[in-house]
């Protein structure tokens, strides 16, 4: 049973930057494809929206146009640990955020961001943007 526990969020302002962390453990790491979510504020947990994917071979990423180019997703197997820098932060980026890994495309140079996810969610880690 996947264990998932979030951390590095905090209230920074606009344009500044932040480096989520996310240790995952009881899987076998390095053979899952990773991904970070976001919940923003009044959003139920059914609307919770993907944001980033990272396959397990090959360190391929995807992005929704929302964070691409500001946001940074990366791994490391030797720590069971999924990151995401996220640089020129804007108000909107307010949010809860999730790590989860996918067992969709397994030992794959393919990640998706899917709903798909092992295990149980973490509890996220808050993240508020200032204008």
């Amino acid at each position: 049973q996947a264990q998932v526990a979030e951390s590095g969020g905090g209230l920074v302002q606009a344009g500044g930057s932040l480096r989520l962390s996310c240790v995952i453990s009881g899987i076998t790491f390095d053979s899952y494809g990773l991904m970070w979510f976001r919940q923003a504020p009044g959003k139920e947990r059914e609307e919770r929206e993907g944001i980033a994917c990272i396959s397990s071979r090959e360190g391929v990423t995807k992005y929704i146009t929302a964070v691409e180019g500001r946001f940074t997703i990366g791994r490391d197997d030797a720590k069971n640990k999924v990151y995401l820098q996220m640089d020129s932060l804007k108000p909107e980026d307010t949010a809860v955020y999730y790590c989860a890994a996918t067992p969709l495309y397994r030992e794959a140079p393919e990640c998706v961001i899917t709903p798909v996810i092992v295990g149980s969610w973490g509890q996220g880690t808050q993240v508020t943007v200032s204008s």
